[in-house]
């Protein structure tokens, strides 16, 4: 075992100098449900959408548009990233997001879509498969605006984030003109009031029934999102139609992990399809991980710790490959699955072990060690440093 010191860093440096890698990329920690999965929770709780079904197959594109009697029809690839519209498919087709002119036309891109990958900006070079699309009635926009409802410790609670620029990346809208996005925080122990859902529609230049409409969709989804424990709510765009209606034609909700216990019917519906594989084999084995983009692998008990692990390696010039906190009842078992985990990335050309052990004891992290680099024949260098419970018990197996 070694200490955590400068020769200990030296090595994480030379590891990623010679495999420079881009800017960390994390990934989220919340259930993110399809869209079709959030439009429903929408239509539940009373607020307006566009009429639609999911479907899995071009036979039940079919079935769907007849049955709503549509001329029209929005097809839309129920695939976890954002982009979809600009993204492509391996089929060829371009763009997850398309308007159809006839029952045929649907059917036939929807052939592109189904059982293919789409990529996009945020999909990376792997993809995300698309198994189902969402089949909508076409309706006609006035007026496109973004609604946003975000967990932001800056306000301690939760606060509304509303443009008069929607239908267009909010990102670039922030870019490019900052003073268009307004945020209304909301008071979390008193619930949305009037004078909040006023703001909203103030802001949007809404009047008349639109604005009634409004302010009554805006009270719903604050109610959705207070309900189902979300750390987002986006509606993007949020519609004034010619015909005088107001909508929400596209929804992304996020949910609290921490809060499955109180919702289990919400995370069954989670489409493991478009997680990372090893965030599958993480959770299965009741590990704490999170993929980033750098070479130095990190095991660590204790989330604290481990972002300042973290933290340490980008201070000295690498880049975390991920995080993962085994907890402070970790197995040897579960050491190794760790390890397998850490491993199977490609990308990780180091690993740092740095485990105090309070709870843990470790000893029980050293077997799980030896047992991975043996069962996993470990070929990258392994940087150790062991302090706390049973370290002088653990000493001995690594003699």
């Amino acid at each position: 075992m070694q200490a955590m010191n400068s020769k200990l860093m030296s090595c994480c440096r030379r590891v990623v100098s010679s495999n420079l890698r881009n800017p960390l990329v994390l990934q989220s920690r919340s259930l993110n449900l399809h869209e079709h999965y959030s439009l429903g929770l929408l239509n539940e709780e009373g607020v307006p959408v566009p009429r639609g079904e999911v479907a899995s197959s071009p036979d039940q594109v079919r079935s769907i548009i007849e049955g709503y009697g549509l001329t029209d029809a929005v097809l839309k690839a129920q695939v976890l990233a954002g982009g979809r519209g600009k993204g492509h498919f391996t089929s060829g087709l371009k763009g997850g997001v398309q308007i159809c002119y006839d029952i045929d036309d649907a059917v036939r891109i929807s052939e592109g879509m189904l059982g293919h990958t789409l990529f996009t900006k945020q999909t990376g070079e792997q993809g995300r498969p698309c198994n189902e699309v969402m089949v909508c009635e076409r309706v006609y926009c006035r007026k496109e605006f973004y609604f946003a409802i975000v967990m932001d410790r800056t306000y301690n609670g939760p606060t509304m984030i509303v443009s008069t620029e929607g239908g267009m990346n909010i990102e670039d809208v922030a870019r490019d003109n900052p003073n268009a996005i307004v945020k209304i925080p909301v008071d979390i122990n008193t619930g949305i009031s009037d004078a909040d859902t006023n703001l909203v529609a103030d802001t949007l230049s809404l009047q008349g029934d639109q604005r009634v409409q409004l302010r009554d969709a805006v009270t719903k989804l604050y109610n959705l999102f207070v309900k189902y424990d979300s750390t987002l709510l986006e509606i993007n765009p949020l519609a004034e139609l010619t015909d005088g209606r107001v909508l929400c034609l596209d929804c992304k909700i996020n949910f609290d992990d921490n809060a499955e216990y109180r919702h289990p019917e919400l995370f069954k519906k989670r489409d493991w399809s478009q997680e990372d594989q090893r965030d599958v084999e993480a959770s299965e084995a009741g590990l704490n991980y999170i993929g980033l983009d750098g070479s130095i692998g990190c095991l660590v008990n204790g989330a604290g710790l481990a972002m300042a692990t973290m933290d340490i390696i980008k201070l000295h010039g690498g880049d975390p490959a991920n995080f993962l906190d085994v907890g402070g009842g970790a197995t040897a078992e579960q050491v190794t699955e760790a390890f397998k985990i850490i491993s199977s990335d490609p990308k990780v050309k180091a690993i740092l072990v740095n485990i105090f052990g309070g709870i843990m004891r470790c000893d029980v992290i050293a077997q799980g060690i030896l047992d991975a680099a043996t069962n996993l024949q470990l070929d990258i260098p392994l940087i150790v440093r062991l302090q706390g419970t049973n370290v002088k018990e653990a000493r001995p197996l690594w003699e």
